[in-house]
């Protein structure tokens, strides 16, 4: 069943079973739904449209051919991986490794070398960074539901990313210590790459350069850090925290950076008004269901709230005695490796614990933090359910059980790792 019509038939279902008064149950789901999406479509909608000019301008190109220089021809892996990092924040995960996926063709028949070698740590950061930095849906809708600081999420979130695109480049060379066939049907694909001509069109695009992708990738970002900076050293009240908690609003921010790519990559490539509009507009309808699934997880949320399971769901694990990071990690995971999708188990683990985590006190910091460790759940035990691993294992040429054997396990190594990070900045912090 589609992810938004289970998560509303769920919401219904629920709101029967817990004896909601039939009056008030499309209102609280109606309510639900927009306060979810109240931030979250905006921000969904403006990092498609800047994911989008950045994919057809050809800026994946030139960040992996400017890592490579930079690091030379024997980190190439290293290479692609960093800049797999840098795409994957504005850019979502699957559209994102569809777009590296003729480069790592490349530079792998010219090293001689299986697809699966470079791809799987492109891969597995580029899933890192989609589930704990925004403007991804899950992480997004989650802070939503939370009411989390998207500000230090984006810091505490790229700040673990970093480590663990080295981690991922080690464990995905341990798991290539041996090699994998390859499905027929890609080696076909693989050992045609590169034979055919390119278009007219494709030869006359000249891609732009690495500056400028970086700086539309960093610009918001930064915007996003001194807003938070800002509200976390300046008093309330205080005339310069209010002018960057405007300029650092992550709908601000974006609408700064998909301005300067409207400019900077339309002039680039000769694109007329007509034409960066056909763009941005193309972006719309794969964003579409994403949002629509990230608010039916704020309808079921609300939810959850309205009726009484959140509280009730709150003071047993309160009885369990158990650190609230460590279950918020562990309910994110087992709601990942059943149903499939990060998104969902972010949100749906958010919605369960939003009671938890408002009642207990926490600082917008701890709060962060949790909200991360739920992301980072989501990242785990990625299997058949997922859409995600049929592109990985398809793309770079794997069977059900080479997938399982080195995806899954790439995934869970990485979501354990980033648990493992975000519990010692929470026992720093605490």
């Amino acid at each position: 069943v589609h992810a938004f019509l289970a998560m509303m038939l769920v919401s219904f279902l629920v709101a029967f079973a817990t004896g909601m008064p039939i009056g008030d149950i499309i209102s609280t789901l109606i309510a639900g739904m927009g306060g979810t999406l109240g931030s979250v479509a905006i921000l969904v909608a403006l990092g498609s449209m800047l994911g989008r000019m950045i994919e057809l301008s050809g800026g994946a190109a030139s960040l992996a051919n400017r890592f490579t220089q930079l690091l030379g021809p024997t980190r190439v892996p290293m290479a692609l991986t960093a800049a797999a990092l840098v795409l994957a924040i504005p850019v979502f995960f699957d559209v994102g490794f569809i777009i590296l996926v003729p480069i790592v063709y490349g530079f792998c028949k010219a090293a001689g070398v299986n697809p699966i070698k470079f791809g799987l740590p492109v891969a597995g950061i580029m899933l890192a960074a989609h589930v704990v930095v925004p403007p991804h849906p899950g992480i997004v809708g989650g802070a939503a539901i939370v009411k989390g600081d998207i500000g230090w999420i984006t810091i505490i979130g790229l700040a673990i990313c970093i480590p663990l695109a080295a981690l991922a480049q080690v464990v995905a060379g341990w798991l290539n210590r041996k090699g994998y066939p390859m499905l027929p049907t890609t080696a076909e694909q693989f050992a045609a790459f590169g034979t055919s001509q390119e278009s007219t069109d494709s030869k006359a695009r000249i891609a732009p350069g690495v500056g400028t992708i970086m700086a539309l990738i960093l610009i918001p970002l930064a915007l996003i850090m001194a807003g938070t900076t800002g509200a976390t050293l300046l008093p309330k009240g205080d005339s310069l925290r209010n002018v960057l908690g405007f300029i650092g609003s992550p709908i601000f921010a974006l609408m700064v950076a998909v301005g300067l790519a409207m400019f900077l990559l339309g002039r680039n490539q000769g694109w007329n008004r007509e034409r960066t509009n056909a763009i941005m507009e193309s972006a719309l309808p794969p964003a579409a269901t994403v949002i629509l699934v990230t608010g039916a997880g704020g309808v079921f949320a609300k939810v959850l709230t309205a009726s009484g399971i959140g509280a009730a769901l709150s003071q047993s694990l309160t009885a369990t005695h158990l650190p609230l990071i460590l279950l918020a990690f562990i309910i994110a995971l087992a709601l990942r490796a059943a149903q499939g999708s990060a998104t969902v188990a972010i949100i749906t683990t958010c919605g369960l614990l939003a009671d938890a985590m408002a009642g207990g006190g926490y600082s917008p910091l701890q709060v962060a933090l949790l909200t991360v460790a739920i992301g980072f759940g989501s990242l785990g035990l990625s299997h058949v359910n997922d859409s995600g691993f049929w592109i990985v294992t398809r793309y770079l040429g794997l069977s059900v059980g080479d997938g399982l054997r080195t995806w899954t396990v790439l995934t869970t190594v990485l979501g354990l790792a980033g648990f493992a990070l975000t519990a010692l900045l929470w026992v720093l912090v605490a």
